[in-house]
């Protein structure tokens, strides 16, 4: 019989697989941990019968008090959140699908303002966190059930774009250039359906993206410069996802 102190409880390999964290945090388990991070945010998402999401992108750097432009752009952020939560289906009743509801990369600045418009709205709002180096946090203003927490970009982009009915990107830097043409290749090779893009404030965005160079140089076709719109305000933002296309549920 073996005796509890045995050699060979304590090893490594007597472990559960589920329950033995060198192993599910090994090479060999990198593709399990990859569906892990989808089917955990995939189920409370439907547990919260979210049926579709109006993205916001945006820098984490922006504060409601900062320099330049950047009070500005967070207030845009917060209003577009209380507008998008209102008019959009995001407070449907207890037990309703739920449609156009806020979802942001879950971390401060643009992202916190958008998330905080929602939630002065009554209404839920999606956190896509990141693990970083420099560890980010969930801004106070996602709803706790649905702040989800990513190791890996690819995943979390995923979960951003596969319920999006419309994609808003405020001024940002290299992660949020990176986010945006992540939607522009899967809408300009018809790998996600049609769905409006719109950039906030058209100065900072034409001074950041001289994109008429590459319709000269033939590496687009011009009607690629089209898949955008811009917008100066955040009712001119939910108006142009509405001429985009924007399902609003009645």
């Amino acid at each position: 019989m073996t005796r509890p102190d045995s050699e060979a409880l304590r090893s490594r390999s007597y472990r559960l697989p589920a329950l033995d964290p060198d192993f599910m945090l090994s090479d060999a388990m990198r593709g399990v941990r990859f569906q892990l991070e989808y089917a955990k945010a995939e189920e409370a998402l439907k547990a919260h019968r979210i049926a579709s999401t109006v993205v916001v992108f945006g820098s984490a750097r922006v504060r409601p008090d900062g320099p330049g432009r950047q009070a500005h752009w967070y207030e845009m952020a917060r209003e577009l959140g209380r507008i998008v939560s209102e008019r959009g289906g995001a407070l449907a009743g207890a037990g309703q699908i739920l449609n156009n509801v806020i979802a942001t990369g879950g971390g401060p600045g643009i992202m916190e303002a958008a998330n905080r418009g929602a939630h002065e709205a009554g209404a839920p709002s999606i956190g896509f966190n990141i693990s970083l180096p420099h560890e980010q946090e969930p801004n106070p203003y996602s709803t706790p059930d649905l702040s989800f927490r990513f190791h890996y970009f690819a995943m979390r982009k995923m979960h951003l774009a596969m319920r999006a009915n419309a994609l808003v990107v405020f001024p940002g830097g290299f992660g949020t250039l990176d986010e945006l043409f992540e939607i522009l290749t899967l809408r300009q090779t018809g790998k996600s359906r049609p769905i409006p893009i719109i950039l906030a404030d058209p100065d900072y965005w034409h001074r950041v993206l001289n994109l008429e160079v590459l319709v000269e140089a033939g590496m687009v076709d011009a009607a690629d410069l089209d898949l955008m719109a811009h917008a100066d305000s955040a009712e001119d933002i939910w108006a142009q996802a509405i001429r985009g296309g924007l399902q609003v549920a009645v």
